[in-house]
C-alpha cells in the first residue's frame, strides 16, 4: 500500500496590500507582522477615475487589503472594490478586506420611506467584487455582520482603550454611554474598569443634530468617561459634556474608535470643557485634528496584525477580545 500523498498547502504566500486611505496604519501592521507592504500602483486619470495595478505575483496567495472607507468615502470605497477585483483576476486564493472603519455603517436600516439601506449595499458590493471574508473594527451596528454572506471577523478597540484608561483613572470613575444604543459598548468598559454606568438620554432631531435630554445615573463628584464608536461633528459629544458637568461631574473625558471629525468637530472639541478625546488611528487625523492638544491617538496596528495572523493561520480571533 502506497504512502498517502502530503496535503497541498492552501496558500502559496501571505501578502498585505494598502489602499491610499491609511497607508501609515498598513505600514504599522506590516511591521508587526514582519512582512513588506504589497507592491501596488494607484493613480488617477484627469477626470478622477482610479487606475491601479497589482505589481507582484499573488497567484495562490492569502491576501489582506487594508482600507478604511473614510473621507472621501465614495472614493476610498471604489478604490477598495477595484483592488479586490484586481486581486481576484490575478488568481489570489483568498482576499480579505481589512476595514478599520466601515463607511455608510450608520445607514443600516430603513427608518423612513423611500430610503436605501446603504450599509447593506456596501456589503454586497464588497462581496460581489470578490472578497472571501472581512475583518472589521468596531462596526457602528453589530448587525452589519449579517449583511454579508461571507465570514466577518468583528474586532473591538476596547482592549487598547481599557489598558490606557486603567492606568489613568484609579477612583471616582463612571462610564457614560452617550445614548441608549451604545449601552452595550459602555457596559463592557464599565465591567473591565470596575466602574458604574450612566446613560445620556437624548433625542436626535435630524442627521448630525442631537438634543441632550437628561442623565440616567449619578455622576455628581465623578470623573466621567464617555464611550462611543465614532465622533463625527462632535455635536453629541460637546452637548454630553455640558450635560454631565451641569449635573456636578468633576471632569469629562471621552473615547471613540473612529475620529471622523467632520466640519466644526475639532473647533467644538477645542472650545469645550472636555478634558481629553482618545481615539485610534483607524482613520488618519486631519492636520487640524493632529494639532488639537485635546485629542490623543492610540494605535490599533498591533491588534489588527494579530487578527490577520490568526486568520491566516486558521486560529481564533476571540483571544483578542476583553
Amino acid at each position: 500500500m502506497s504512502a498517502p500523498k502530503p496535503a497541498r498547502a492552501l496558500f502559496t504566500d501571505f501578502k498585505v496590500f494598502s489602499g491610499t486611505a491609511n497607508p501609515a496604519l498598513t505600514a504599522e501592521i506590516c511591521e508587526a507582522l514582519d512582512c513588506p507592504v504589497g507592491n501596488i500602483m494607484i493613480k488617477r486619470f484627469a477626470d478622477g477615475e482610479t487606475h491601479l495595478q497589482i505589481q507582484e505575483n499573488v497567484r495562490g496567495a492569502d491576501v489582506f487589503v487594508v482600507q478604511p472607507t473614510c473621507t472621501p468615502v465614495d472614493h476610498h470605497l471604489m478604490e477598495l472594490l477595484l483592488i479586490i477585483d484586481a486581486l481576484k483576476r490575478a488568481s489570489a486564493e483568498r482576499i480579505t478586506p481589512v476595514l478599520p472603519y466601515y463607511g455608510y455603517a450608520r445607514q443600516d436600516r430603513k427608518d423612513r420611506p423611500r430610503m436605501p439601506i446603504s450599509a447593506k449595499l456596501v456589503a454586497s458590493l464588497i462581496e460581489r467584487a470578490g472578497a472571501s471574508r472581512v475583518l472589521a473594527l468596531d462596526l457602528h451596528a453589530a448587525q452589519i455582520q449579517g449583511f454579508f454572506d461571507i465570514p466577518v471577523d468583528h474586532l473591538f478597540s476596547a482592549p487598547v482603550m481599557v489598558e490606557y484608561f486603567r492606568e489613568r483613572f484609579d477612583s471616582d470613575l463612571i462610564i457614560v454611554s452617550p445614548d441608549a444604543g451604545g449601552v452595550e459598548r459602555a457596559r463592557s468598559f464599565a465591567k473591565n474598569l470596575r466602574a458604574p454606568l450612566a446613560i445620556i438620554d437624548k433625542r436626535r432631531t435630524d442627521a448630525n443634530v442631537a438634543e441632550v435630554m437628561n442623565i440616567i445615573g449619578e455622576v455628581r463628584g465623578k470623573h466621567c468617561l464617555m464611550v462611543d464608536d465614532l465622533v463625527d461633528t462632535a455635536g453629541t459629544l460637546v452637548k454630553g459634556v455640558e450635560a454631565l458637568l451641569a449635573q456636578g461631574a468633576k471632569s469629562v473625558t471621552a473615547c471613540a474608535t473612529h475620529a471622523v471629525l467632520s466640519g466644526p468637530a475639532v473647533e467644538r472639541i477645542t472650545n469645550s470643557e472636555l478634558q481629553e478625546l482618545v481615539v485610534t488611528n483607524s482613520i488618519p487625523l486631519s492636520e487640524q485634528g493632529a494639532a488639537c492638544t485635546k485629542i490623543k491617538v492610540l494605535s490599533v496596528g498591533s491588534l489588527l496584525a494579530r487578527a490577520i495572523q490568526s486568520i491566516h493561520e486558521g486560529g481564533s480571533v476571540s483571544t483578542l477580545f476583553i
